[in-house]
């Protein structure tokens, strides 16, 4: 257990502050260093929205398929997946503030790159997966790094918090920033929209240059492992991370809620709004706004809540009930049905999301964060393309109902296991 609660945030006296209550959720705004890389991530992650929606109208512009579209995605997303567990040791190795600020500088550059091109008319499909490769490998450095630095900035109490406002800007920008980016895109293609995207990482580095913490080697820093290699070292994080049964336990049911969830939401609400409810790409985006509106609600509530005393039954109460929603879907048969259970989901994921990873963040060993950060990432993305063939397979048959059965039978299932794991009695408020 890190002993940031008691002795402060980078060696400064704090007394701790009740976790729940009013306005509880922006106490750690007034720590100097998490309000710099709050702000620098909120400007990135809404430049994150612009290249988005300009990558997928340029690869349209160019082909006209949604096959390119897709190896374009999943030539950034395949890198991402391999390199996760390397960002996790690189992150417990080497002080996260600097493989951020190397990473921003990198994907600043490479979308630099891409608005050059874009707005030249010199843009080819080849460089586009190439460039997405590097980004990929880059970006995968990054999210261990970041998951890694939240605890370095705050105390253990205020984790809840401070993850609430981090994935809670996250969902907000998924709100606010396609609507922008695709106006922009429609007036004046897609060049500006990704140099936006190139200057919003320009902020975020400057940001974290004015960040004191987030750095190895001060004094009461834990001293990391000794001149092992980069594979023993995501060895050790992998075997720390299975041999701690209340890690493993949820390391199986976030890979399980992503299998059930990915899927069945991005290819079978697709085909339902296209098929079943006759609304079309409208309705599809009704939908996932509903989902989105749901969990940045969760976040914010998790944030502003003290975190529940019976953690892991309150866990496996929220994906029970998560999976019982997910059952309702596949019976819908107009838009209005849908939205509201689409937000109880959100809420759900927004819920689990906070409380999960404050709880890991506070239980790991400081000189493990970075790892098992990772780990928990990859368990989470693996699955995700496995997820979404599978649902296509199945929506093609005509099966929406089957799948949505399916999915909340497997998030039911692994709630079951998890009372049957002992998971209420391991994962406790305090770990």
């Amino acid at each position: 257990m890190s002993d940031m609660a008691s002795t402060g945030v980078e060696g400064q006296s704090q007394p701790a502050a009740p976790a729940g209550g009013r306005f509880a959720m922006l106490r750690p705004l007034r720590l100097h260093d998490f309000r710099l890389l709050f702000s620098g991530e909120t400007v990135s992650l809404l430049g994150d929205q612009f290249n988005f929606i300009a990558l997928a109208w340029l690869v349209l512009q160019l082909t006209g398929s949604g096959l390119a579209l897709g190896t374009v995605l999943m030539t950034a997303a395949i890198p991402r997946l391999a390199f996760m567990l390397v960002g996790g040791a690189l992150s417990d190795r080497l002080s996260p503030r600097t493989l951020m600020l190397a990473s921003n500088a990198i994907r600043g550059v490479v979308v630099a790159i891409i608005a050059a091109l874009a707005l030249t008319g010199n843009a080819q499909l080849w460089q586009l997966y190439v460039l997405a490769a590097i980004f990929g490998v880059v970006d995968a450095i990054f999210q261990p790094a970041v998951q890694t630095i939240v605890p370095m900035l705050v105390r253990d109490d205020q984790l809840p918090a401070a993850n609430a406002l981090m994935q809670g800007t996250r969902e907000l920008m998924g709100l606010v920033g396609p609507a922008a980016a695709g106006v922009l895109v429609a007036a004046v293609n897609t060049g500006p929209a990704f140099a936006i995207d190139a200057a919003s990482f320009v902020v975020a580095a400057v940001a974290l240059v004015a960040v004191r913490g987030g750095r190895r080697g001060g004094p009461s820093e834990p001293k990391a492992e000794a001149s092992t290699g980069l594979l023993a070292e995501i060895g050790s994080g992998l075997r720390y991370s299975w041999q701690d049964p209340a890690v493993r336990a949820l390391i199986v049911l976030t890979a399980a809620l992503n299998l059930a969830f990915a899927g069945p939401m991005n290819v079978g609400l697709a085909w339902l709004a296209d098929n079943r409810l006759n609304g079309g790409s409208a309705a599809y985006g009704i939908m996932l706004s509903g989902f989105g509106a749901g969990a940045l609600a969760g976040a914010i509530a998790a944030g502003s809540m003290r975190r529940p005393r019976q953690l892991g039954r309150f866990v496996l109460l929220v994906a029970g009930a998560m999976g019982i929603a997910t059952l309702f879907i596949g019976f819908a048969t107009n838009v209005l049905q849908v939205v509201p259970i689409a937000v109880a989901i959100g809420v759900g994921v927004g819920l689990l999301n906070v409380h999960i990873l404050a709880w890991l963040q506070g239980r790991t060993a400081p000189e493990m964060r970075g790892r098992v950060m990772s780990v928990v990432m990859s368990a989470s993305h693996g699955l995700y393309p496995l997820s979404l063939a599978i649902s296509g397979f199945i929506v093609d048959t005509g099966a929406a109902t089957a799948l949505f059965a399916a999915a909340g039978g497997i998030v039911i299932a692994s709630a079951l296991a998890g009372v049957v794991w002992g998971v209420p009695a391991r994962i406790q408020d305090t770990p």
